[in-house]
């Protein structure tokens, strides 16, 4: 286990105000708050003014918990632990971590990620809302959808697969996340001679984030969006594709309850489409379906860098 995880924070007995544990650990105020307030993670003593007074022992639990929390456990169920135990979950969880693993989320953004997954489980959009608002204006847009969102829907999908999260509480990230992301579409203007791009999910995909994300990042690449929605049948989006003179069109699968019928529907909107309009296909269930989409015209795009990469160069040929 990282030594620094556990060494002292400053003199015995010391006391330290929150600005100071932010710095020491790495966590937010805002973390910090959350983590004391709902989870009782510690236990602070205050000033007879009320400031909070961290000791030591608080500031090296703290860093107990952000590293079990980066190791994908939720603090929920670490918060209560004892110290002595989350030494040794951390240490276990360390040893275990692949050699070659894959480049973490930036320490920034997963801050984020992590508030705005507390905020969702007690079910405060308010607050979720306002994190993801605050990220926007620090990080940027493009940052947002192809990093913070992308990281912050997977991690409430484990949780929820983990029985983690209630169906109330994803549906609340969901709505709260594709809220904001369509109106940063409405505040893209339109060139009015830019190359249209229809988005949406095929029959039998109800989830939202993704098609959104496309919307966005295609929005901010210069593109005229036309966007549907969810669920939506192959005929239906090769009659709007027709009528609105698209260049392109977007589809997200997340989730495939029945991939046959998916794919169907998939290779169905191909065969309607005209030949010089590509049809792009992201998602985690469309990765997972690879091999069964590979066909002329169908582009499998495995993010939204991938897929904003292919519309420039759809942009350039148009």
């Amino acid at each position: 286990m990282d030594e620094t995880l556990l060494e002292p924070a400053g003199l015995p007995g010391a006391e330290h105000p929150i600005a100071v544990v932010a710095e020491r650990t790495g966590l937010s105020r805002d973390v910090l708050r959350v983590w004391e307030r709902r989870y009782s993670a510690v236990a602070p003593t205050r000033t007879p003014g009320g400031q909070r007074l961290y000791s030591d022992a608080d500031v090296a639990r703290f860093r107990l918990l952000a590293a079990a929390t980066k190791h994908g456990r939720s603090i929920s169920m670490v918060a209560g632990l004892p110290t002595a135990e989350l030494e040794r979950l951390v240490a276990e969880d360390e040893a275990a971590r692949p050699a070659a693993a894959p480049v973490p989320l930036a320490d920034a953004h997963a801050e984020r990620v992590l508030l705005a997954l507390e905020h969702t489980r007690a079910l405060d959009g308010t607050s979720l809302d306002r994190v993801m608002r605050r990220a926007i204006a620090q990080f940027g847009l493009s940052a947002f959808l192809e990093d913070i969102v992308p990281h912050l829907m997977h991690r409430i999908g484990d949780e929820w697969r983990g029985e983690r999260l209630t169906i109330a509480q994803e549906h609340l990230a969901s709505a709260a996340v594709v809220a904001i992301i369509l109106e940063s579409i409405r505040a893209v203007p339109e060139a009015p001679d830019a190359p249209r791009l229809l988005v949406t999910t095929p029959s039998g995909e109800r989830h939202a984030v993704g098609a959104a994300l496309a919307a966005a990042a295609a929005a901010i690449d210069g593109w005229t969006v036309i966007y549907l929605g969810v669920d939506v049948p192959a005929a239906d989006i090769a009659t709007a594709a027709a009528t609105t003179g698209v260049r392109a069109v977007a589809l997200s699968v997340v989730y495939a309850d029945d991939p046959a019928q998916i794919s169907r529907e998939l290779h169905a909107l191909r065969a309607k489409l005209a030949p010089n309009v590509p049809l792009l296909v992201g998602g985690v269930a469309a990765m997972l379906m690879s091999a069964e989409l590979e066909q002329p015209g169908m582009v499998l795009c495995g993010s939204i860098a991938e897929m904003r990469a292919v519309l420039a160069r759809e942009a350039i040929a148009a």
